[in-house]
């Protein structure tokens, strides 16, 4: 009975993980730019020095939904969406470059550009810092340009533009931070200027509520299915004790 007990204990166990998976999508279904998770279960057998007459679940996060969300219009000058294919590139934590979906910027006191994150936004030459400015245009290429005070309306500096890269989505691996990062290689990617942005708009979340939700509740029925099952074991490992006992 220990086999059926032990592939019901590490079923459930992963169907647990597997509803965190949905629910971290369900939580950022109204998350600007956020790209949902895959997840996937499969059985392990067991390897040591005995015959392989075990086996587990294992859970696992295969890859992330790289579909495009819907594109939201705010005709705020420093709201971008990517259009189509790429990422803007940021600083993560450690100050390393990371790549995002999420184009919620603003500045700070010192001219520096965040996204919604908090994450410095990067430019051609590093940290995207922006001198004071009446208005502010981004074209559909990244570049920025700015009125400064006092300048007549056609008057336009360019200070910089947005870091836009365009991988392949196949070496691309989300982190436990919500960045992008290649799974290969350098992991500092060259700019794309092939990639193009929408200013005035945000990129919606790309996750579907809904199936996300049938999703939840199957897993928690499954997760009902493997207790009775170690009930059941747990029964029947009774029941043969006592036979022993009678005899």
């Amino acid at each position: 009975m220990d086999r059926a007990i032990y592939i019901a204990m590490t079923g459930a166990k992963h169907n647990m993980l597997a509803q965190a998976a949905h629910s971290n999508n369900l939580a950022n279904a109204s998350t600007t730019g956020f790209r949902a998770d895959f997840e996937q279960a499969r059985a392990m057998p067991v390897f040591g020095e005995h015959y392989p007459s075990r086996a587990y679940s294992m859970t696992e996060r295969p890859a992330s939904d790289f579909n495009e969300g819907p594109l939201i219009s705010t005709s705020r000058d420093l709201d971008v969406a990517i259009a189509g294919q790429g990422f803007l590139a940021v600083l993560d934590e450690n100050g390393e470059e990371a790549y995002t979906r999420r184009g919620d910027l603003t500045v700070d006191a010192a001219g520096q550009v965040f996204n919604g994150d908090g994450r410095p936004v990067m430019g051609e030459g590093g940290p995207l810092v922006i001198p004071p400015y009446q208005q502010l245009f981004i074209g559909n290429d990244g570049v920025i340009s700015v009125r400064a005070p006092g300048d007549g309306p056609q008057e336009l500096l360019q200070v910089d533009a947005l870091k836009l890269v365009n991988p392949d989505l196949q070496t691309m691996e989300k982190g436990t931070d919500g960045l992008f990062r290649p799974n290969q290689g350098d992991a500092v990617l060259a700019a794309d200027p092939l990639v193009e942005v929408r200013s005035g708009y945000l990129e919606g979340s790309n996750v579907k509520a809904v199936t996300e939700l049938v999703s939840i509740l199957s897993l928690s029925r499954q997760y009902e299915m493997q207790i009775k099952m170690m009930k059941s074991a747990e029964e029947a490992s009774e029941a043969s004790q006592r036979l022993l006992q009678m005899s």
